[in-house]
């Protein structure tokens, strides 16, 4: 099998290359331009397709697509030229016999509404599926088979620079400091947030952008970088819409629909969703322990789990946008989201002694459920004055997040269930969150911008958790030792102002952003309080330098802070295991990154090239260290994994992603990270025999990652999409984590004139996607484990769209912020 994915995986890139190789040299070309905007609003028009066909050599075609400000640029031969102005809903704006014997700026082209043209089968471009940007990526998710059936989880993995690990970890360039949005805001996740991405469906993401060195606009969280989900949101004009309902195996059954109407005056917009799933998974973990003194082997423990998460959700937002006037729009969403969950968790201990001979096996079986029920009401004000991009927007979120988690425990030798012990486990955790955001936009001159703004965070979270055990009067009885209520209360106060401006081919922004924060950590059960109190500012700049229309370089410097939050301060959180537990840090105290970043971006006719090199110096980076608890459970000893602030980390390294479309019928995407972790500091702590015990973490691992995504237009309206990812073995101070290697498979079909499309796909092939670490701590144990989250999964659906073409294109509402609109000079 192995064998099978290395010739998979090397074919997959040897056809890249090959493809590569076919450019030939490029002709001089002279430029045509132009801007397109909507009559009736006399707003921008993005995503207009340009047709140019040269008169009298028809093979001679070129065009382009217009870009956030409605502007477009392409390159073509001397000639006369057939051209087309086109927009799905808008009547064609045609330039006939056009000679084109120079630069040409076709000028402002005005485009009408036709609301006939919804009902005629209208072929446009499809829309890429990544578009990179000098200072993020965007990615589109509503063409891709892969995630069809999925979660938000699902949709990350898929994207350039972003991974998911086992657990459901988001990590951006091998950094795991990322902060996760929804729609600019944190969206009641500052729990859990790979559970929050795998309760909500791939079909409710429309793109994702990938931010990886922000500017003083956004805010300072996340050391390495922002992941922002975007919803969809209704913004076609009239009455449309599409379900897509969804069967897989593993059971995944699920139905999604989205439908909007629009007008000039308002637009009402909804998208729900109801999914009902089980994931099998499986584990493995085979332990030596040693003699704290003489290192000599005292036993063995080889830990094999199987489980079973199952999970029914459902999903809804809806919303109402309200166009006052051409320059004012208001938009209020209220968004809900319920799942029900189960995860029923058997575990075996096979124990033998220090000659490996057999000597019992235990039994552990964790009946766990859940019930979480999430909330959200936003609102959007967006002022536009007079000035193309000058204007103000005002937006405010309010979230409430309700979740219960409670299991069941029983825990007995085999052969002796008379003597089970009973235990279980009651948390119960309740959010609120407050986002107040104001922006303004300030258009000088021609090239330049000033930007101010204010972000108000407010959080509170309570978490209630109790191991209790069942007495010999079968009474349930609070186990103090993991029993405590932790109160979170953060209240994050930010002010920005920036300014930018373009001479010539050069370009700047600088910008400052000051964040007072102030966290309450508290242990209401044992009365321990903690509040830090603390300003910061963060820097950022900006530089860039244009070479031609398709070539430029720039260089960015930020600050950025990471704020431990959810299971890292909570000192009681898990008890899934009771001898290797999980144990918050409630002391630990924010990360400070300095992030510098190098790019270059190159654009030809049928390619896109993008890298950058990077460096990040992170103070107080926290890391999670195990050590010996002092307990034992027969004579085995717990050992306690934990956060705390270790060293300093230093991280470098270099990534490129490359969009090619050699023909019309073939598109490629690959993207490349190699990084460079160097980690500086030791930990000391007094063992339970009252021994000192200091480690030194001093450590420098190299590790890459890798994913190339090829997607082909076969005959017959089929589509064929696979991508094959790589992530290297990496090296920490108490072990290694091993390479993976995994693969994804989608195919799709198009019916009724393409308003339907029938989709197939397979993630994880070759069920191979697993966590495989060796851990070795010394004097204490040598482990080796492999954990696989989910097993593979195949998914069939079915996607029917109403008054709403497969290719149409949408334009997108700019709600500033967070959201992330781009700088006019970079």
């Amino acid at each position: 099998m192995k064998k099978l994915q290395s010739v998979i995986t090397f074919l997959l890139l040897a056809t890249t290359l090959f493809s590569f190789a076919q450019r030939g040299p490029q002709k001089a070309k002279v430029k045509v331009s132009g801007k397109v905007i909507e009559k009736s609003t006399n707003q921008p028009l993005e995503y207009a397709s340009i047709y140019a066909q040269n008169s009298k050599n028809p093979a001679i075609v070129s065009g382009g697509m217009t870009d956030a400000k409605g502007e477009f640029t392409f390159d073509v031969p001397a000639g006369t030229y057939y051209i087309k102005v086109e927009f799905l809903g808008f009547k064609t704006v045609e330039f006939k016999d056009k000679v084109i014997d120079k630069d040409t700026n076709l000028g402002v082209v005005n485009v009408v509404q036709d609301s006939k043209q919804l009902d005629e089968v209208v072929v446009i471009a499809e829309r890429s599926t990544v578009e990179i940007k000098l200072d993020k990526k965007v990615y589109n998710v509503g063409q891709d088979m892969m995630v069809k059936g999925g979660t938000a989880s699902d949709v990350l993995d898929n994207v350039p620079s972003v991974s998911v690990d086992i657990d459901g970890n988001v990590s951006l360039r091998g950094n795991d400091n990322v902060r996760v949005l929804i729609d600019g805001k944190p969206s009641g996740m500052a729990g859990n947030v790979a559970d929050a991405l795998r309760m909500l469906p791939a079909d409710a993401v429309e793109k994702v952008e990938v931010i990886t060195n922000p500017s003083a606009r956004y805010e300072a969280e996340g050391g390495g970088g922002i992941v922002n989900i975007i919803l969809r949101k209704g913004k076609a004009q009239g009455i449309n819409g599409s379900v897509t309902a969804t069967v897989g195996d593993p059971q995944n059954y699920g139905l999604n629909g989205n439908i909007n109407l629009r007008s000039e005056q308002f637009n009402l917009f909804t998208t729900s969703g109801y999914t009902n799933s089980k994931s099998p998974g499986n584990s493995m973990t085979d332990t030596e322990y040693l003699d704290r003194n003489t290192g000599a082997t005292t036993g063995y423990i080889n830990e094999r789990r199987n489980n079973e998460r199952a999970r029914e959700g459902f999903n809804s937002n809806f919303g109402f946008e309200w166009f006052l006037d051409k320059s004012i729009s208001w938009t209020n969403t209220l968004s809900v989201r319920k799942n029900n969950g189960t995860n029923p968790d058997n575990v075996l201990y096979y124990n033998f002694d220090e000659n490996n001979t057999p000597t019992f096996v235990r039994n552990r079986f964790n009946d766990q459920d859940n019930k979480e029920i999430n909330l959200e009401y936003s609102t959007n004000f967006t002022k536009k004055f007079k000035k193309d991009g000058h204007k103000l927007t005002i937006d405010g979120a309010f979230s409430g997040d309700r979740e219960d988690d409670n299991s069941i425990i029983s825990d007995y030798i085999l052969g002796d269930e008379a003597n089970t012990d009973f235990e279980r486990t009651i948390s119960k955790e309740n959010q609120k969150r407050n986002l107040i955001q104001a922006d303004y936009v300030l258009p000088i001159g021609k090239n330049s911008q000033f930007e101010a703004g204010y972000r108000g965070n407010f959080t509170n979270l309570k978490t209630d958790f109790k191991v209790q055990f069942l007495d010999d009067n079968d009474v349930w009885v609070n186990n103090s030792r993991y029993t405590n209520t932790l109160e979170y209360i953060e209240k994050v106060n930010a002010f920005y102002t920036q300014f930018g401006t373009k001479i010539n081919k050069f370009s700047y922004l600088l910008g400052l952003r000051y964040e007072n924060s102030k966290i309450n950590v508290n242990q209401l059960t044992t009365d321990d309080l903690n509040t830090k109190s603390y300003g910061n500012f963060f820097p950022s700049v900006f530089l860039t330098y244009e070479f031609s229309e398709k070539s430029s370089a720039s260089i960015s410097y930020s600050r950025r802070i990471n704020r431990p939050r959810g299971h890292f301060l909570n000192p009681f959180s898990n008890y899934s295991s009771n001898i290797n537990l999980f144990k918050g840090n409630p002391d630990i105290d924010p990360a400070m990154t300095d992030a510098i970043d190098i790019g270059y971006m190159k654009r030809w006719e049928k390619l896109t090239f993008n890298t950058s090199a990077y460096i990040n110096k992170t103070t107080d980076s926290y890391q999670f260290i195990r050590r010996e608890s002092g307990d034992f459970v027969n004579g085995v000893p717990v050992i306690l994994s934990t956060p705390i602030n270790l060293a300093t980390q230093y991280r470098t390294g270099f990534e490129f992603t490359l969009n090619y479309s050699p023909y019309r019928w073939w598109k490629l995407n690959g993207n490349f990270n190699f990084f460079r972790n160097e980690t500086k500091g030791d930990y000391a702590y007094t063992n339970f025999a009252g021994v000192e015990v200091v480690q030194n973490f001093d450590n420098t691992a190299y590790s890459w990652f890798s994913r190339i995504t090829s997607k082909i237009n076969l005959p017959y309206g089929i589509d064929w999409q696979t991508n094959g990812t790589y992530n290297a073995p990496q090296k920490n101070a108490q072990g290694t984590s091993k390479g993976v290697l995994s693969a994804n498979l989608a195919l799709s079909k198009d019916f009724f004139k393409e308003k339907g499309t029938l989709a197939l796909n397979v993630s994880d092939i070759f069920n191979s996607r697993k966590r495989i670490i060796e851990t070795n701590l010394e004097n204490v144990l040598n482990s080796y484990s492999e954990m696989q989250w989910r097993q593979r999964q195949i998914n069939l659906s079915f996607t029917y769209r109403f008054n709403k073409k497969k290719n149409e294109k949408e334009r997108p509402v700019k709600n500033g912020g967070d959201n992330g609109e781009e700088f006019i000079g970079g």
